[in-house]
């Protein structure tokens, strides 16, 4: 077993800039192993996490959560795919775990999204002082709209992904099946053809020695 630990911030900076808030990623996690990131929230700021395992074995995966503190916020066993939120007791870094340590030989490829606060309002609209205008209003409708399509294609994207691969599995079981079917048909009609072979061989009997 061995772990690898992440800082959320470092993906966030490579995306958002490091004052980002949310972080979103493809890993690939090894058999036995478990891989660990971390993320320092402030108090009372909400969080959420979702995740979807993609390829490998069951598609499943052990995740935790857990406070500064060591208390744990969410656990889970094999799962393929949820989501949970939370909000912060306390300010601290907390810590976000995929295990896979009950597999001794399958890799598996996991998503997963981690949402920390409320969504960035559009520039020039969070600090509207009076009511928003007819423009503006149609303006956050377009970007939370824009959000929502955005959330959606990633779930179609993954199940598509996961589909997939089942479907290559499938298809490579059935490839290696029919193989192993086709070689043990050639095995019988060999073993026949010997067997009648060896029915109508001329023998010396002891007539024909006489």
């Amino acid at each position: 077993m061995f772990v690898t630990p992440v800082i959320f911030t470092i993906f966030a900076s490579l995306i958002n800039g490091i004052l980002s808030k949310s972080v979103e990623l493809t890993f690939e996690l090894p058999d036995s192993a478990v891989e660990c990131f971390y993320q320092e929230i402030e108090k009372n700021t909400s969080a959420a996490l979702e995740y979807q395992v993609i390829t490998g074995g069951q598609y499943d995966v052990d995740v935790k959560i857990e406070a500064p503190n060591k208390q744990i916020l969410y656990q889970q066993q094999k799962m393929q795919y949820d989501s949970h939120q939370f909000t912060a007791q306390q300010t601290g870094v907390y810590k976000v775990c995929f295990s896979n340590e009950f597999s001794t030989f399958s890799h598996k490829l996991v998503y997963m999204e981690f949402n920390v606060g409320p969504e960035k309002p559009l520039p020039g609209i969070g600090e509207h002082a009076t009511v928003l205008t007819q423009l503006e209003t149609s303006a956050e409708e377009i970007h939370s709209a824009l959000n929502r399509i955005i959330d959606h294609q990633t779930h179609h994207r993954l199940r598509e992904a996961q589909s997939r691969k089942r479907a290559e599995d499938l298809n490579e079981r059935v490839f290696w099946w029919s193989l192993g079917e086709t070689f043990a048909i050639m095995c019988v009609a060999l073993a026949q053809v010997m067997i009648l072979k060896n029915f109508f061989s001329d023998r010396p009997t002891l007539y024909n020695r006489k």
